[in-house]
C-alpha cells in the first residue's frame, strides 16, 4: 500500500510540474506574442506618417519625383508582409526586416533631399511630421528590444531541463530574435 501511494505521489508530482512548466510557457509564448504586436504597432505607425510627409515633401520638391515614389514603394512593399508571431520564422523575420530597412532608407533619401529645400525645412507641418518619425524610430528601436527581451525568457524556458521535454511534448519551439541590419556593423565614414 506504500508503494502505491508513493508511486502515486511521485507520478502527482510530476504531472503538476509539467502542467506548472506547460503554463510556464504558454505565458512567456503570450509575452512573445505581445511583444510582437508592439513591435509591429510601431511599425504601423510610421507607414501611417509616410504618406504625410510625401504629400508635404511633395508640395516643395515635386521634381523630386523619384525619391518620393522610392518612399511609396518601399512603405507598400513593407505594409504588404503580414507577419503574426506564430510565422515567425528566421527566414520571415529576415524578410520584414529587409522591407523596414528599406522604408529607413528611402526616408533617409527623403529627409536628405529636404535638407536642399530651405522653405520645406521651415514648413511647420514637415518639421513636425520629422519629429514624429525620429520618435517613432526610437519607439521601434525600444519595442525590438523588448521583443527580443520577450524572446529571450521563452527560448530560455523552452531549451531549459525538464522544461525542454514539456517544450517537445507539446512543440513549443524557440523563437527569432531581430538581428542587426547588414552593414550596421560598420561605422558611417564622416567626411568634412
Amino acid at each position: 500500500m506504500k508503494r502505491i501511494f508513493l508511486i502515486a505521489s511521485v507520478v502527482l508530482c510530476a504531472l503538476m510540474t509539467s502542467c506548472s512548466t506547460y503554463n510556464n510557457m504558454v505565458s512567456k509564448e503570450e509575452a512573445v506574442n505581445a511583444a510582437w504586436g508592439n513591435v509591429q504597432t510601431q511599425y504601423q505607425r510610421r507607414a501611417d506618417l509616410i504618406p504625410n510627409l510625401v504629400n508635404t515633401v511633395k508640395g516643395y520638391a515635386a521634381h523630386e519625383q523619384n525619391t518620393l515614389d522610392a518612399v511609396v514603394e518601399a512603405r507598400a512593399k513593407a505594409t504588404s508582409i503580414n507577419l503574426s508571431a506564430e510565422d515567425l520564422t528566421p527566414e520571415k523575420l529576415d524578410e520584414f526586416q529587409q522591407a523596414q530597412g528599406e522604408v529607413r532608407s528611402a526616408l533617409g533619401r527623403l529627409i536628405a533631399v529636404a535638407e536642399n529645400y530651405p522653405d520645406l525645412k521651415a514648413n511647420q507641418n514637415f518639421l513636425e511630421l520629422q519629429a514624429q518619425l525620429e520618435g517613432t524610430e526610437n519607439r521601434i528601436a525600444v519595442a525590438r528590444t523588448q521583443f527580443n527581451d520577450a524572446v529571450n525568457a521563452y527560448n530560455v524556458s523552452v531549451r531549459k531541463f525538464p522544461a525542454n521535454l514539456v517544450a517537445m511534448m507539446f512543440s513549443f519551439e524557440q523563437k527569432p530574435y531581430f538581428e542587426a541590419d547588414g552593414g550596421s556593423v560598420q561605422a558611417p565614414a564622416v567626411e568634412f
